[in-house]
């Protein structure tokens, strides 16, 4: 008896390992891929139905994936990771991720992805004005970063703190870009945000896209993604504005993790998520996919025209992330 109990006993753990083995066969660990957002909920639903591999939810942002990365470099855990563009390229100098070229290299702009393959843009984001037209109270929409500067935008202007949100930060590399500024010379942003503050600008810490509909912030210096999102999903009136002196695209990038233990899966999802089907996702939740040629005709009704994204320019993103502290410091000295 006591024999036959071990022999069940050990055919129950012989057919539990055969049963990780299989799951963990057809799995890839993805750091970074939130279900709310970008509609990563469907993107992941996607990749199961068309590669077979199972892709779980992660709720971590940037900052906690790359400290994850890091902190397990001797041992991975993830196969993929999703992040920001500035942490992808200090993903590749932490050396916790792996040249992989996928599918549709050839259709990324060299801009838009590290030569090796070391990280290279799914979709974007573009900076502009998210107008919410029913709370300005019939006062112009304005058209350009010079426009926010008008006593008649008093009240109405908002933008998150650069000195503590990310996309804050684009804004004021934006708007230095765009009034003749670089990376080594913030001087022309600085003096932007302090001509704003004239008009008693709102300042958030946290993203404000509530604040926005409701009509308490009426121009937000936001992605076009959360605008489109306002307008076509939420129904509200709400534009959005490519300012015509110009704004920045910031791109969101993912990597092959170095040494990650379902690389073949891996490839996979990186191989899909640049699919025509995965490109499609992005863009129906709004977001720019990289590769403009897959974008439904549909869904390209929805952003603004090609010509008006030709005022949106890519930037030096590793440049970009090594200035940041320092604009960071200087605007809390200067502005706040």
């Amino acid at each position: 008896m006591f024999s036959t109990l071990k022999t069940i006993a050990r055919t129950a753990l012989v057919m539990a390992g055969f049963a990780a083995s299989t799951a963990m066969a057809q799995t890839a660990i993805c750091y970074n891929c939130p279900p709310e957002w970008a509609d990563w909920g469907s993107q992941l639903r996607a990749i199961k139905a068309r590669t077979g591999v199972t892709v779980p939810p992660d709720n971590k942002n940037s900052g906690q994936s790359l400290a994850q990365l890091v902190a397990e470099k001797a041992s991975p855990v993830a196969d993929v990771t999703y992040l920001g563009v500035t942490f992808g390229i200090q993903a590749r100098k932490e050396g916790v991720v792996t040249p992989f070229k996928p599918a549709a290299w050839n259709d990324i702009p060299a801009g838009l992805k590290d030569p090796d393959g070391h990280w290279f843009t799914i979709h974007s984001g573009t900076l502009g004005f998210m107008v919410n037209v029913d709370a300005l109270k019939g006062k112009p929409i304005p058209r350009s970063w010079a426009d926010l500067l008008k006593p008649e935008y008093k009240g109405l202007v908002g933008y998150l703190d650069p000195a503590s949100a990310f996309v804050g930060y684009v804004g004021a590399v934006a708007v230095n870009q765009a009034r003749g500024g670089t990376m080594d010379n913030f001087g022309p942003a600085i003096d932007y945000f302090k001509a704003l503050m004239k008009n008693e600008p709102i300042v958030p810490k946290q993203t404000s896209y509530a604040r926005v509909l409701s009509g308490e912030i009426a121009i937000l210096l936001d992605y076009d993604f959360n605008a489109y999102r306002a307008k076509y999903k939420d129904k509200a009136n709400v534009e959005f504005v490519i300012p015509a002196e110009g704004s920045l695209v910031v791109p969101y990038v993912m990597s092959l993790v170095n040494k990650g233990p379902n690389a073949a899966n891996g490839r996979k999802v990186l191989d899909f998520v640049l699919s025509d089907e995965g490109q499609a996702i992005w863009a129906n939740a709004y977001l720019r996919p990289v590769r403009a040629s897959a974008i439904p005709k549909e869904v390209q009704s929805r952003f603004l025209p090609a010509s008006d994204y030709a005022r949106a320019k890519t930037a030096d993103y590793g440049k970009m992330a090594e200035v940041q502290k320092a604009f960071s410091d200087r605007y809390l000295k200067e502005v706040q």
